[in-house]
């Protein structure tokens, strides 16, 4: 018999293998709730390659990701401080471009316009941008994933980071152990969200939305060897031409985290783009943490029974 998708409690209508527990139409929802289907065979992994130094900071890949996933718009907010109205990633933007700009506190306002195009070619260049795609980094060993405590958060066939919102209870883990700072909890749904790399078009044989809409070709996605080719022939290209500050971030294992599926070639250091230069695994610091917890149990014990004697 068929079940309607559209009510949770036509459930009880399903056949269970053998073994498994007995219908008693009571329980029977909220058992089918926590029913998995066993995984989906792992395929080629793919990945995102964003080349910085071709990004306009033109946002396209915003207003993909959102038209999409059907996000809603926050309230725009200029800080006075910069040109950039998102701010950083949220529940509601999963794609953030990242402004850059580096001006002098002090500019020159009274100077005159030029009047013609080679006075305007002429004119000298003061302070220059940086952009970049910013978006989940779908952490090939994901500190999210090993901190969900209901499951919610899984690997998919394709490598990528999904987050099943159905199954997620909001406890804020995944968000406390994302070195990069990517999930937030929705203030709507109470669900941790973030990029889900268009899960749905792979799926279909589809291009990630923000790739498609990208109209200078930062942002790449296909298998990862050949992403990881792209950005070395890239990165040599810019070295050779003049640039030896261009650098690859994430391709490769940092000294304490694993590589990233969606690794970038940036245009300066790291914290320059607001990403830790060596991310670390929150998880690793357990170990000590747990230690600590248990010696402060026991001196905790120790003084209320030395109070009682």
């Amino acid at each position: 018999m068929k079940i309607d998708g559209k009510n949770i409690f036509d459930v009880v209508k399903k056949g269970y293998p053998e073994g498994e527990p007995k219908k008693n139409h009571k329980v029977d929802p909220c058992y089918a709730l926590f029913d998995r289907e066993d995984p989906l065979p792992r395929l080629q992994e793919l990945a995102f390659f964003t080349d910085t130094s071709i990004c306009t900071g033109c946002k396209s890949c915003e207003v993909a990701c959102k038209q999409w996933n059907q996000l809603k718009n926050d309230p725009i907010h200029w800080s006075g401080q910069s040109y950039d109205n998102t701010g950083d990633l949220s529940a509601n933007n999963w794609r953030h471009v990242k402004f850059i700009e580096r001006f002098s506190e002090h500019n020159e306002v009274d100077r005159p316009a030029p009047k013609t195009i080679d006075a305007l070619l002429n004119e000298p260049k003061e302070g220059h941008w940086l952009f970049m795609s910013d978006q989940c980094k779908h952490c090939r060993t994901s500190p999210c994933h090993e901190a969900c405590p209901t499951g919610a958060i899984v690997r998919n066939e394709f490598g990528g980071i999904y987050y099943q919102t159905d199954i997620c209870m909001g406890c804020g883990m995944c968000v406390a152990a994302c070195p990069f700072g990517v999930p937030e909890i929705s203030s709507e749904s109470g669900h941790s969200m973030k990029c889900a790399e268009c899960y749905d078009r792979l799926r279909d044989g589809l291009d990630p939305a923000c790739k498609e809409a990208c109209p200078t070709g930062a942002i790449d996605f296909g298998p990862r060897e050949y992403m990881a080719t792209l950005a070395e022939e890239r990165l040599n290209y810019l070295v050779k031409h003049g640039h030896p500050e261009a650098r690859l971030y994430g391709k490769d294992q940092f000294p304490q985290y694993d590589s990233l599926n969606s690794f970038y070639l940036l245009m300066d250091k790291p914290e320059v783009y607001g990403l830790p230069e060596s991310p670390q695994t929150p998880s690793h610091y357990m170990a000590g943490d747990y230690l600590r917890g248990i010696a402060t149990l026991v001196l905790c014990l120790a003084a209320i029974a030395a109070s009682l004697i």
